[in-house]
């Protein structure tokens, strides 16, 4: 479906500011603290330095960094006792920490990892294997954070990388928006657990569909409440969304009370206690296109705000419904 050529507007929730990650360094050795620091600069990240564990502590009151490098010898507060006191305070209970020791005694690694260390390296280390780790770290603690916990589908930071990924590989892909229409409603009849049972069947239709589509791989994000995310190749669309609308419907007739699924409305009650009919819910499908004969984009999240501005006119047709976008323009900015 062609939509119109008005420039699509960037979905805010898409579009956090991202800056370098803060890393906290913690020694009391100012020789390796420096050659920690310096080798982290130059690879990107920002760095700051504490001198033990006490004053990385009254340094986390102003700064929240993305990953601690702590040294397990300190004076006042060691490396094993900050990280026991990281992991007992709510703000800091996440943050990665990777120890910093000369012990390589495997009871010595396993008390580090014990108090709540996430990885360490023994003394002496090279630069190389210092950002390894500190990279790794970081990206297995962001991936674990930005999973949905209803539906175990990654989140917005995860879905703009596959993006960012499939526009440097060069070649053609889809970007889907998927939302659940009149789902208001089913929360507001029956409440939110029923509301999250409507999410996670859509979550699982489309891994049912995906797997029923076959390879290449599709990618799948849950990107907040009702709202999900598809990446795939422009010939599996159709058939991915086709599977999933069938699959999807079905399952939510099941969620339905019975007497309201046979009637095919349910009763929702406005602010003056009248009662409204409100249809099943349906799906609205938007999908943007990168094509070697249509559209080229450069930012993901024109992508994604296209994918949106298809969803909206999605939504103006009846029944569950995909839009996609077939302009063909000059390359995204």
């Amino acid at each position: 479906m062609d939509g119109a050529e008005s420039r699509p507007e960037i979905d805010p929730e898409l579009d956090p500011e991202e800056g370098p990650d803060l890393i906290l360094v913690v020694d009391d050795d100012q020789d390796i603290a420096s050659f920690v620091e310096f080798n982290l600069q130059v690879n990107g990240f920002e760095v700051i330095r504490a001198r033990d564990g006490q004053e990385a502590l009254e340094m986390m009151e102003t700064h929240r960094p993305g990953l601690a490098v702590v040294d397990w010898m300190m004076p006042r507060m060691d490396g094993v006792e900050l990280v026991r006191r990281l992991r007992a305070e709510p703000l800091t209970s996440a943050l990665p920490v990777i120890m910093l020791t000369a012990k390589s005694m495997t009871v010595d690694k396993v008390v580090g990892l014990t108090a709540g260390a996430d990885d360490y390296l023994v003394k002496p280390f090279d630069t190389a294997e210092l950002i390894a780790r500190v990279s790794t770290t970081l990206r297995r603690n962001k991936d674990a954070r930005e999973v949905s916990p209803l539906t175990g589908l990654p989140g917005n930071a995860r879905v703009r990388r596959e993006i960012g990924e499939r526009m440097r590989n060069g070649g053609e892909y889809s970007v889907g928006y998927i939302d659940i229409d009149r789902f208001k409603s089913v929360n507001d009849v029956y409440g939110f657990d029923r509301g999250d049972d409507f999410i996670i069947a859509l979550a699982r239709s489309l891994q049912r569909a995906s797997a029923q589509t076959g390879p290449p791989s599709i990618f799948l994000g849950h990107i907040g409440g009702d709202d999900f995310v598809f990446i795939c190749t422009p010939d599996q669309v159709l058939p991915l969304t086709k599977r999933t609308v069938t699959d999807f419907e079905n399952v939510a007739d099941r969620l339905y009370e019975p007497t309201d699924a046979q009637r095919g409305f349910i009763e929702v009650p406005d602010r003056r206690g009248n009662k409204q009919k409100a249809a099943l819910v349906t799906l609205s499908i938007g999908v943007a296109q990168a094509t070697l004969e249509g559209r080229r984009f450069t930012d993901p999240r024109v992508v994604i705000a296209v994918a949106s501005e298809m969803k909206k006119v999605a939504k103006s047709q009846p029944g569950s419904y995909v839009a996609i976008d077939r302009r063909r323009s000059e390359a995204e900015g």
